[in-house]
């Protein structure tokens, strides 16, 4: 069975939305886009591929697969460690409405998400990764089907924007794997899901 594994750019305050560009999502009056940007370094750049190098399949929540079906069918420079998984691996897209996507090699998962994605984990061959799409990594974090989580944290509070971990978040406790902190001061953990918190008092 293959591991669900996330990447997930997320700012101080925990927002995820729109890290990529100022076009990217402005849903909500949203107009803070790309504010990666200006961290972007090779270190940061050898993580991202490095964690596309062990894809088996991506799964995607509906907007993050727009915008990426707007952009990578039209990188097709067959060196290019994402363009190449990301355009040759099966995609499964969660939504309710898509009905017939473009991009080839794209299913739609329409059904009972538990259901579904169990079975796409069983039949993948690698890590299923989901990148971004942090309303569908919230939803896998509460059904306890996310076995990994990568957090790349950077150095910025935007104070609006959708929040990876909101109010009704399900409690879930994970177990720090590895991590470290970029030249840019962006900070790289993976996470293990580990269950329900633990609790006590000093």
């Amino acid at each position: 069975m293959g591991k669900l594994v996330s990447t997930v750019f997320v700012s101080l305050d925990g927002v995820y939305q729109a890290p990529g560009g100022p076009d990217e999502d402005t849903s909500g009056g949203f107009d803070q886009g790309g504010w990666t940007f200006p961290y972007g370094d090779d270190d940061s750049g050898r993580f991202i591929t490095g964690v596309f190098d062990s894809a088996g399949g991506f799964l995607l929540g509906r907007r993050t697969y727009e915008i990426f079906a707007s952009h990578w069918p039209g990188k097709t420079d067959p060196a290019d460690p994402i363009a190449s998984r990301l355009n040759t691996l099966p995609k499964y897209v969660v939504s309710s409405t898509l009905t017939a996507p473009e991009w080839s090699g794209t299913t739609v998962v329409s059904g009972d998400l538990a259901k579904e994605v169990t079975a796409l984990k069983e039949r993948t061959d690698g890590e299923l990764q989901i990148s971004g799409s942090g309303a569908l990594v919230r939803s896998l974090v509460d059904l306890r089907l996310l076995d990994t989580l990568h957090l790349m944290t950077f150095p910025v509070v935007l104070g609006e924007g959708r929040r990876l971990f909101g109010d009704g978040a399900l409690p879930t406790r994970f177990t720090r794997r590895c991590g470290h902190v970029t030249g840019a001061g962006v900070s790289i953990q993976t996470y293990d899901l580990a269950g329900r918190p633990e609790y006590g008092s000093y």
